[in-house]
């Protein structure tokens, strides 16, 4: 039995937009706890052919026990950031595909394995590596960056009000003692903000641990980068289903399919078009699609999710 569990997000709903038909290619850009994929598989049945990828070791061992039946024959897995999509696909023979998914942010087992230092609720040495053949850590972020720079990053990815103060503790702090575990970062966060603030919106290093782990996986750039490679390998009617937790993975997925959608944008007063543009896909979800109130309630990690789906002309 494979110790990796994750509860996948939007499940049903987004392998029902991706439309799996006996004779489609799909790529599963984050496969995680191997959720969709299997879906689309057994959707797909008996010749769907899936191309998958994942940065974490751990999440591709726990697959390829989950996926057994179907290695030889369906589905490839990859040990790479989804920022490299275009290439490998392309290496592999594997374009003009049926559908892409991303299922973005961290699972499941990443928040509750205490080493991997993701989280402030477990007492481990920082690191939020998805991928831990990287070099960059949390740990090398927060002792040896400027003040400047931690600001930055936690005004930047956490949305982080007091960004300066938690930043000038911080920078206190490791001048007497490195700073080595997510305790006593959380301490320094709590610390440095009012505490009147504390007392509403969830943890007080929440937004801190958001942004330190989006800066050392360098996740909004590369989810960029995939986004719009993933739209070129798909077929015409070919989809793109992404499912974000927070506003900044949102706004960087409805504003890359806002662009796909988009035509001419000579100004208003040209009598006639000169810039050629016309609309390169087709937007299915005006609305992002939630959970469901049961499916929030047997599972609070859904509560945030949002399905977007965009799809190629």
């Amino acid at each position: 039995m494979s110790s990796f569990s994750h509860q996948t997000v939007l499940l049903k709903e987004t392998v029902a937009f991706l439309r799996p038909r006996s004779t489609g290619r799909y790529i599963d850009c984050t496969l995680g706890g191997a959720g969709h994929t299997l879906e689309l598989l057994q959707q797909s049945a008996p010749d769907g052919q899936l191309l998958c990828f994942d940065q974490d070791l751990t999440a591709l061992n726990n697959a390829r026990v989950v996926l057994a039946d179907f290695l030889q024959t369906r589905v490839n897995l990859v040990h790479a950031n989804f920022r490299e999509v275009g290439q490998v696909a392309r290496d592999q023979g594997f374009y003009s595909v049926d559908g892409v998914v991303f299922d973005l942010g961290v699972s499941s087992p990443q928040f509750d394995e205490a080493d991997r230092g993701f989280s402030y609720r477990y007492d481990a040495v920082l690191d939020m590596r998805m991928d831990t053949s990287n070099d960059k850590t949390a740990l090398q972020l927060v002792n040896e960056w400027t003040e400047h720079q931690l600001s930055r990053v936690f005004s930047e990815y956490g949305e982080e009000k007091f960004h300066r103060k938690i930043a000038r503790a911080i920078v206190k702090k490791r001048a007497d003692e490195e700073i080595r575990t997510t305790s006593e970062l959380a301490e320094i966060v709590k610390g440095a903000i009012p505490a009147a603030a504390r007392r509403s919106g969830g943890h007080p290093a929440k937004k801190v641990f958001q942004a330190l782990r989006i800066e050392v996986n360098d996740e909004l750039n590369a989810l960029r980068e995939a986004l719009e490679q993933a739209f070129e390998l798909l077929t015409p009617g070919g989809r793109i289903a992404a499912i974000s937790f927070h506003s900044l993975e949102d706004r960087i997925v409805k504003q890359t399919f806002l662009k796909f959608a988009e035509g001419c944008i000579c100004p208003s007063d040209f009598p006639i078009c000169q810039c050629g543009r016309t609309p390169k896909a087709d937007i299915v979800t005006r609305k992002p699609i939630m959970p469901s109130d049961e499916e929030q309630q047997s599972n609070p990690r859904s509560k945030s999710a949002k399905l977007r789906v965009v799809q190629k002309r």
